[in-house]
């Protein structure tokens, strides 16, 4: 977690190139990936440290099941982290800030009350659109002897 925390401050208070957040991975007990938000560097709003160090990890181990390692992160994750963890098979995760450390800074908090109104209250309104034509491309997906599972 000390090592999360340092990358949490090179990144955000020394180097300036994103948010003051980081995460490592382990697997195991040895570090395979640490990275920072890159947010601001990178131009890139899904630069977080969470979704940076899955990034290295699965090229580290060169598959993109994490499964058996444990993440550290500097700050709670936020929904698009802990999806990008959930999607990786990561099942453990220690967290040392929490969203009520940074919510007048960073809107995690509002972000997942968002994800949980019905459709018509969603600040992000969403429609659907063409679902025959998508259902067709799932249908032929499935038929698929060797799809690409995960």
């Amino acid at each position: 977690m000390r090592h999360a925390i340092k990358v949490m401050r090179d990144v955000g208070v020394v180097k300036k190139s994103g948010g003051p957040f980081g995460a490592v991975i382990v697997k195991h007990g040895k570090v395979i990936a640490a990275a920072g938000n890159s947010v601001i560097r990178d131009n890139d709003p899904s630069a977080h440290a969470e979704v940076n160090a899955i990034r290295q990890a699965c090229r580290a181990i060169k598959n993109w099941d994490l499964s058996g390692c444990v993440m550290y992160s500097s700050c709670e994750c936020c929904p698009m982290c802990y999806s990008a963890a959930y999607w990786a098979n990561i099942r453990s995760i220690f967290y040392a800030a929490s969203w009520s450390d940074y919510e007048d800074l960073f809107p995690d908090r509002a972000i997942n009350d968002d994800i949980r109104r019905s459709l018509p209250e969603k600040e992000i309104r969403m429609q659907q659109i063409l679902q025959s034509e998508a259902q067709a491309v799932w249908a032929e997906f499935r038929r698929l002897p060797d799809g690409a599972r995960y």
